[in-house]
């Protein structure tokens, strides 16, 4: 997978796994990791797949509706990818926090729903829940924050309680920051998260 690996000055803090939204690239999000965590190791990753030119990390059938094949093979594509990144740049695989946001926030809730012990906690970005009628491991021990527009048109407020909820039945610990806004990225949330950030892993 195209992606961007940046070595940290902290050796004590995680990892931050980037993960753009819909047609964005590796360099998306470089400065978002900045004012999370300037000390952590960067790996950033660019999606595999293509929809009309636009860079995204798995299928979709239509706006909001997952090709849930696709997400599945996808998902275990960037979990290999992970295993094998932490053996070529050498950093610690349990200790890994995803950042995403939109499809790279769906991508990322993706690797928690399908496997245990996958990251150490996620920044999910107006994210959606990933699939619906499954069993999640067990998060027990895994932060999660999640930042949600009250306006968002693609993600809907019931959306992110949903999600919030099937995280937190799995056992993960769950913080939600509203925004009054949509599905943009804001300044305010992105300091949140760093805050949410220092207060779990620093």
């Amino acid at each position: 997978m195209k992606h961007i690996f940046q070595k940290g000055s902290n050796p004590e803090a995680p990892l931050l796994l980037l993960l753009h939204g819909t047609g964005g690239t590796e360099t998306d999000l470089l400065p978002l990791s900045e004012m999370v965590s300037p000390g952590s190791s960067v790996l950033s990753v660019r999606g595999n797949v293509l929809e009309n030119g636009m860079p995204r990390y798995f299928r979709r059938l239509a706006e909001g509706v997952f090709d849930e094949e696709d997400l599945i093979f996808r998902t275990k594509e960037l979990y290999d990818f992970l295993e094998s990144a932490s053996g070529k740049y050498d950093f610690d695989r349990d200790r890994v926090v995803a950042l995403g946001y939109s499809n790279g926030a769906n991508i990322a809730a993706s690797l928690l729903f399908h496997y245990e012990g996958a990251l150490q906690g996620a920044i999910l970005h107006h994210p959606m829940v990933p699939r619906r009628g499954i069993a999640l491991p067990s998060l027990s021990d895994i932060p999660v924050f999640i930042a949600a527009g009250k306006n968002d048109p693609i993600c809907p407020a019931e959306e992110t309680d949903e999600l919030n909820q099937l995280l937190q039945q799995a056992g993960a610990t769950v913080e939600v920051q509203w925004e009054n806004y949509g599905h943009q990225l804001t300044r305010s949330e992105v300091d949140a998260a760093g805050l949410w950030f220092q207060k779990n892993f620093l």
